[in-house]
C-alpha cells in the first residue's frame, strides 16, 4: 500500500499541468457529489535535477515497508518529513507512525532535498507526512483501500513519480492512472488500489499527505469529468 501512515500500519510532465479528473460511481455521504479517484494537479517540477537529487539519497538507509502482507516483492520507505515527537525516534516511528495532530516537521534529509523544498513551497496547503517510497523492479502492491484518506474526508495523498516507466502500472477503483515521471497526483486511497511494476527497474515515487483547505480542494476539483 502506498501508505506508510495508514491505519493498518502499526494495527518530464505533459504539455497540460491540468488534466481531468477520474470520478468513480460512489457518493460521498458529506456533500452527495461524485467520489474523485485521481487528479492531476498543476506544479512546476524540474525533473532532471529532482532525480540527481533523489539519486544522492540512495546511499542513505531506507526502511522495509512494515506491512508485508500488503506487497511482493521489495518496497521500502525513505522518511522525509514525521511528526515532531519521533524527530530523534528510530525511523521506523517517523516512516510509519501515525496519530492525530498538527505538529509535523522536516527532518533533516530535507537540508540535502532543495528541489523536494522548492515543490513543498508551491502547496498551499498544510503538508503532513513526506517521504521517498521505492518499489523494486518486479514487485507489486496488493489491492487494498486506506481507509478515510481522501479529499471527502479532509485528508489529501499526493504523488509524484520520480523514476518510473510505462511498465509501472498504479491501479485506483480499477482505472489506471496515467502518472508520468515529474507529474503531482492526488488518489483517493479510500477507494481500492494496487500498483505493479513489472519493469527491470525500480519504481521511486515522492509521497505527501496533506491536510485538505479550499486551495487543495479547487485543484484537484477544477476540470473535473465523469467517465
Amino acid at each position: 500500500m502506498e501508505n506508510p501512515v495508514a491505519p493498518s500500519a502499526f494495527s518530464n510532465s505533459s504539455d497540460s499541468l491540468e488534466a481531468p479528473i477520474a470520478i468513480g460511481t460512489s457518493i460521498s455521504s458529506s456533500s452527495f457529489s461524485p467520489v474523485i479517484s485521481f487528479a492531476k494537479i498543476g506544479c512546476v517540477i524540474q525533473l532532471a535535477a529532482l532525480q540527481a537529487e533523489v539519486d544522492l539519497l540512495l546511499t542513505n538507509p531506507w526502511i522495509d515497508h512494515v506491512n508485508k502482507q500488503d506487497y511482493r516483492g521489495g518496497w521500502d520507505v525513505l522518511p522525509l518529513r514525521c511528526q515532531r515527537q519521533h524527530l530523534h525516534a528510530h525511523p521506523i516511528l517517523q516512516g510509519f507512525a501515525i496519530a492525530d495532530g498538527d505538529d509535523w516537521e522536516n527532518l533533516p534529509v530535507m537540508l540535502q532535498c532543495k528541489e523536494i523544498q522548492r515543490l513543498f513551497n508551491q502547496l498551499q496547503c498544510p503538508i503532513k507526512a513526506a517521504r521517498l517510497m521505492r518499489l523494486k523492479a518486479g514487485a507489486e502492491i496488493k489491492p487494498h483501500r486506506d481507509h478515510e484518506l481522501s479529499l471527502e474526508f479532509g485528508e489529501a495523498r499526493l504523488h509524484v513519480p520520480i523514476h518510473t516507466s510505462d511498465t509501472v502500472s498504479f491501479i485506483v477503483d480499477n482505472k489506471l492512472i496515467p502518472m508520468r515521471a515529474g507529474e503531482l497526483w492526488y488518489f483517493n486511497a479510500d477507494q481500492t488500489h494496487e500498483v505493479y511494476n513489472r519493469s527491470n527497474e525500480d519504481r521511486i515515487n515522492l509521497v505527501i499527505d496533506c491536510t485538505v483547505n479550499d486551495w487543495l480542494r479547487e485543484k484537484i476539483l477544477s476540470g473535473a469529468v465523469h467517465e
